[in-house]
């Protein structure tokens, strides 16, 4: 008869292990609640090793609103005293999408097998950053799993609030540009090739500004497909430069150097650091190990490699805030200076979030000013391409009269 060895919870949520014999692996989970326990796990000894969890999880990733939901109700359900798988179950049970349902079962499975959360987490990189599971591992160390988790939840409420504020800051941009192309568009494929009928009927020399025009409207009309074809390169070899290091390292220093938006690159990426650094360090982890996760959430290459220097000066024993001074662009003097006042009286963690709050006000208000001067900047742009083309258009018409006799 095959034996089946089973883990379960008793009516006081306490988990249970154990071996019986059974026909079939239905008997034995009938076996296990008949004791009076809810089985968790139900497996025959002499089968192989099922294959790992990761691998049969239907493909799709899950969304961004659904890992901010699984933190926030493992925080609650771990600080209200209920057992790890026990919690585990109960978001399993309230998963309604397949692939999220099968990656929390898969984690489920390894944490009852002996693993801890932060290793069975960290086995799906793609749902759960490192960041996330470096804190959930000082959590489970420290023995404060809920309140990390907890710190996770407000700061992934936080970043995603401030993910919004530059998103909705570019839509009004982004509407202007696209209308502009559709502008230019409908010019050089309707209304162009128009004027160049009556232009040609009657004969004659025209301005080099409408020569050049009716030239891009025929090569648009007549090699559109070449043309689109060209921009999809353009973009794809612009995107692959942008992939390399060398070419994304030239696109942030311009980027930097560039007035006003330069500021508010900056500032998000002191905020996305510091408020990292202060959920670290608030969370337990060591100030070497949180710089050196905190540098990876600046999404700066060139802004990450200067903390990457003060990681080093750090480790050889310099201060924090005398080490962060050598980069007055991401760190000023001013923020500097409490920083040195919070680690002389050992509120550093949550002077960190203090100035990341302050700084998320400056950086919204940059940012309407920043709109403020995209907005009449994009519709002088596109009235003077839309003018320069009725011009160059309307310039022949006022040689008709020659142009008849």
């Amino acid at each position: 008869m095959p034996v089946f060895a089973y883990k379960a919870l008793d009516p006081k949520g306490a988990e249970n292990a154990g071996t019986l014999s059974a026909d079939s692996r239905a008997a034995a989970v009938e076996q296990v609640m008949q004791q009076g326990f809810v089985p968790i796990v139900v497996q025959e000894r002499a089968e192989p090793a099922p294959a790992p969890a990761k691998k049969n999880v239907p493909l799709g990733r899950v969304p961004q609103a659904q890992v901010e939901a699984f933190t926030r109700e493992m925080s609650n359900l771990l600080g209200a005293g209920v057992p790890l798988s026990r919690a585990l179950n109960i978001i399993i049970r309230e998963t309604s999408q397949a692939a999220t349902r099968a990656q929390w079962t898969a984690i489920h499975d390894d944490a009852v097998s002996g693993s801890s959360l932060a290793d069975a987490l960290g086995k799906w990189p793609r749902t759960f950053p490192k960041v996330y599971v470096a804190m959930v591992r000082a959590g489970e160390t420290g023995g404060f799993l809920d309140m990390v988790l907890a710190q996770i939840s407000d700061f992934q409420a936080r970043e995603q609030d401030l993910k919004g504020k530059v998103k909705a800051a570019l839509v009004y941009p982004m509407v202007l540009a696209t209308l502009a192309t559709a502008v230019v568009i409908f010019l050089l494929t309707y209304f162009i090739p128009r004027f160049s009928g009556i232009f040609h009927d009657f004969g004659g020399s025209l301005p080099v500004l409408t020569r050049a025009i009716v030239t891009a409207s025929e090569l648009v009309m007549k090699h559109g497909g070449m043309v689109l074809g060209a921009a999809v390169l353009l973009f794809l070899l612009l995107r692959r430069a942008l992939a390399s290091d060398s070419g994304r390292r030239a696109v942030e220093r311009i980027v930097l150097r560039t007035p006003l938006l330069g500021m508010v690159v900056a500032r998000f990426a002191l905020i996305r650091f510091f408020r990292m650094l202060g959920t670290l360090l608030g969370a337990g982890v060591g100030l070497i190990s949180a710089l050196r996760v905190a540098k990876e959430a600046i999404g700066n290459q060139i802004l990450s490699d200067t903390v990457g220097v003060a990681v080093e000066e750090v480790q050889q024993g310099a201060s924090l805030s005398k080490s962060l001074s050598k980069s007055s662009q991401l760190f000023p003097p001013s923020v500097v200076e409490m920083i040195a006042i919070a680690e002389e009286t050992g509120r550093l963690d949550k002077e960190l979030q203090r100035i990341s709050v302050s700084f998320e006000g400056d950086l919204d208000r940059r940012l309407r000013m920043l709109v403020a001067l995209a907005e009449p900047l994009l519709l002088f742009v596109m009235a003077a391409i839309i003018g320069v083309i009725v011009v160059g258009m309307l310039l022949p018409l006022f040689q008709l009269q020659e142009l008849i006799h």
